[in-house]
């Protein structure tokens, strides 16, 4: 173990005090307890209904992978309703906006280097980038209209990372990418519930594949973006 190496611990320690003294610090808190109150709830939960738990963590998972779309049908293919479905994905896209905010803003402003992580939020940089000028000219009108995207990384993530580059405060930025987030969170609950209840009447088959659908359409969409950059298609 090299001198450098060595010094990493004490370093990681002795930046805590002074990142808990900043806005960022303290959402990054926020975020971290927000995320193990839900994970204990889902444990707690398990020993009450170990298929309800088993819907939290798979809508929680898709939703991080997929995107609400999918996490939403899962959870009304299911069998359940609103009362679980919105709150489980109103929580996940919190703690990742909370969780991922001031990661950016730290690494952005070089206060603390996460190494790990470099290349992601070079990447959300680079995303933030490309849409912060369609969002500017709306000012928090447009920052709203943004989050309402459904598509992994595309809404409240990468809102939080164009708020914090037209410069607005950190918690204006929370506050309207959340609130646009769960806006966009129970329009599309009651689409996709009143869809699953359309579609149910043709067979317990249906709930499946409307999950699947969603998935092709955004497996389509990421290759259809993913073609406009090899492109080289500046609006992307």
């Amino acid at each position: 173990m090299n001198k450098e190496e060595k010094e990493s611990g004490p370093q990681i320690i002795t930046v805590w005090p002074r990142l808990l003294r900043t806005t960022e610090g303290v959402i990054l808190m926020l975020g971290i307890a927000l995320a193990v109150t839900g994970l204990i709830v889902i444990v707690v939960e398990a020993y009450w209904s170990m298929q309800t738990s088993r819907i939290i963590g798979a809508m929680t998972f898709s939703n991080i992978l997929l995107g609400r779309a999918v996490s939403m049908s899962i959870g009304y293919a299911g069998g359940y309703g609103h009362s679980l479905v919105i709150p489980v994905n109103m929580w996940v896209e919190t703690v990742l906006v909370l969780l991922f905010y001031p990661v950016f803003v730290l690494s952005m402003r070089k206060l603390v280097e996460f190494p790990k992580l470099g290349r992601f939020l070079e990447r959300m940089h680079a995303v933030a980038e490309r849409h912060h000028g369609k969002v500017r000219r709306y000012g928090i009108a447009g920052l709203l209209a943004f989050v309402w995207m459904p598509f992994w990384m595309t809404g409240p993530v990468v809102g939080s990372a164009i708020g914090y580059l037209l410069g607005f405060p950190a918690w204006l930025t929370l506050l309207v990418v959340l609130v646009g987030t769960y806006i966009a969170i129970v329009g599309w609950a009651y689409l996709l519930f009143d869809l699953y209840t359309r579609t149910i009447a043709f067979g317990p088959w249906a709930p499946v594949l409307i999950i699947g659908i969603v998935i092709l359409i955004i497996i389509a969409a990421y290759a259809l973006r993913l073609r406009v950059r090899e492109q080289g298609n500046p609006e992307e």
